[in-house]
């Protein structure tokens, strides 16, 4: 991959008849999803079949599995994925036609021309944020559209149109495809370095960020703990954006303080600027998303909402798919899954799981009984994402899997790139300074020894952004076959 040309979007009703090559995709499949709500004709392709596509079927979209130039048919405007690869015959055929095309991002882009637009943006904690957000709004009454990079558990959906004014959606740094959109308002989250495939370093990432200020209409919501989103919050300044911070920080317009934990529910006050403070509780653990809920809680103040009952509407969150996702419990060991794929994502969960741990109700008297006597663990199964940020960040997954107590570490998910001569998650095992990792070569030993490795008591986490999340319901099906 690389960065993406810039293609400015169009309004919807110029887009005619508009065909998705890709649409089975979570991004695409959701853009798909808002264009039938709204009425515009509908058809595309996947490689593959899936439910995606047929609940797409059923809203009323054209739907071909495999690609074909015929497949393209009576279409005015065609949306690629970015994993569409340019000898693409649908997309082929759209060129030679001279039809419009538009990366996923304009499309995107598109649906937020005519909608009071808020774009969520940062190296972590999008996907979360922009749940949070939208599941506060819906708690309200505001009807709000989004497209999310996840999945909602109260609405089992990535995406929907809404009846609101308001539409919530996921920006995507990785590729620069977020310069495509055009937001009334933007939270930034944070900066970091991150996709060096892409970029040249992180000099490169804050220059596309400061080009993404000047995309937004109005005010920027920044995640002032954070030194490059700090960056980010002072070249907006410079630009005469309006900016209003969230964080610890004493000086940030809305104050997080106050946090605790008890299990996996995270309560803090939240000085937004009233005269009282709010207290929040949001049902998933770790610092990373209360300052998460904190985003959400500013926004839903900056759209007008009163904050104490913006706060109230987070217990409305039950958390997103893949977002500290609760698989299943056997033989009094709980898994969930994770996408952390970044060393600092990484870290922020372990610590999360751990505090989650310390801090349930039975941890001072059931819990170390469970374990023999010793405290409940942390059990990581951990798949590195990308040969390149295995090479880049090996250290610093090292430092950051050390947090858990036991690592079951698989091989490399390649996604869209070749091996690496030399490039192994060996890289990272000779890192972890506590030497208790365990790198089996087959997914089925990576399910039996995390099953063997956890004790009653423990949590196990399954990580990564490939396909390791499939490996959680099998992780709790061998418990249940050998904890019985």
């Amino acid at each position: 991959m690389s960065l993406v040309d810039v293609t400015e979007p169009v309004r919807a009703d110029e887009l005619g008849r508009v065909h998705l090559i890709g649409m089975g995709g979570a991004g695409m499949s959701g853009i798909a999803r808002v264009l039938l709500q709204r009425g515009v004709p509908v058809s595309g392709s996947d490689a593959k079949d899936s439910d995606l596509l047929r609940h797409l079927e059923e809203l009323g979209a054209t739907v071909h599995v495999g690609h074909a130039a015929e497949y393209v048919g009576g279409a005015d405007s065609v949306v690629v994925s970015s994993a569409v690869r340019d000898d693409n015959p649908e997309l082929a055929e759209a060129r030679r036609r001279g039809l419009h095309v538009l990366p996923r991002a304009a499309a995107l882009g598109t649906l937020l021309l005519d909608r009071m637009g808020v774009a969520v943006a940062g190296t972590h904690g999008k996907t979360t944020t922009t749940s949070m957000l939208t599941a506060l709004l819906q708690y309200l009454g505001a009807e709000p559209g989004y497209v999310i990079g996840g999945t909602l558990v109260t609405t089992g959906l990535g995406a929907d149109a809404g009846a609101g004014d308001v539409l919530v959606a996921e920006a995507d740094e990785s590729d620069g495809s977020f310069l495509m959109l055009s937001p009334k308002i933007a939270i930034v989250t944070n900066v970091e370095a991150d996709h060096l495939d892409n970029y040249g370093g992180l000099e490169e990432i804050h220059a596309n960020f400061a080009a993404f200020v000047d995309r937004v209409d109005d005010t920027l919501v920044v995640g002032i703990d954070d030194p490059g989103a700090r960056k980010v919050a002072e070249v907006a300044r410079e630009r005469g954006k309006r900016v209003r911070t969230y964080g610890e920080a004493p000086e940030a317009d809305y104050r997080v303080h106050g946090l605790s934990a008890e299990g996996f529910s995270t309560a803090f006050t939240l000085d937004a600027g009233g005269p009282d403070p709010v207290r929040c509780t949001v049902a998933v653990p770790g610092r990373h998303n209360v300052l998460n809920a904190a985003a959400a809680v500013a926004v839903a103040d900056e759209l007008g909402h009163d904050p104490e009952v913006a706060a109230e509407g987070l217990a409305a969150y039950t958390g997103t798919a893949r977002r500290f996702e609760f698989k299943g419990e056997a033989g009094d060991v709980a898994v969930y899954d994770s996408y952390a794929h970044h060393p600092t994502e990484i870290a922020a969960d372990l610590r999360a799981a751990h505090t989650a741990l310390e801090s349930r109700p039975e941890a001072g008297e059931a819990a170390p009984e469970k374990g023999n006597g010793a405290r409940a663990r942390v059990v990581a199964v951990f798949q590195p994402h990308l040969y390149s940020r295995t090479r880049i960040f090996a250290t610093e997954f090292a430092e950051a899997l050390a947090l858990a107590d036991e690592v079951v570490l698989l091989p490399i998910y390649a996604a869209r790139e070749d091996p690496e001569p030399g490039v192994d998650s060996g890289l990272v095992a000779r890192g972890i300074a506590h030497g208790r990792v365990h790198r089996p070569a087959e997914r089925a030993d990576a399910v039996r020894w995390a099953a063997e490795l956890a004790r009653p008591g423990d949590i196990v986490l399954t990580m990564g952004a490939g396909d390791v999340t499939e490996l959680g319901p099998r992780i709790v099906e061998e418990l249940r076959a050998t904890r019985n």
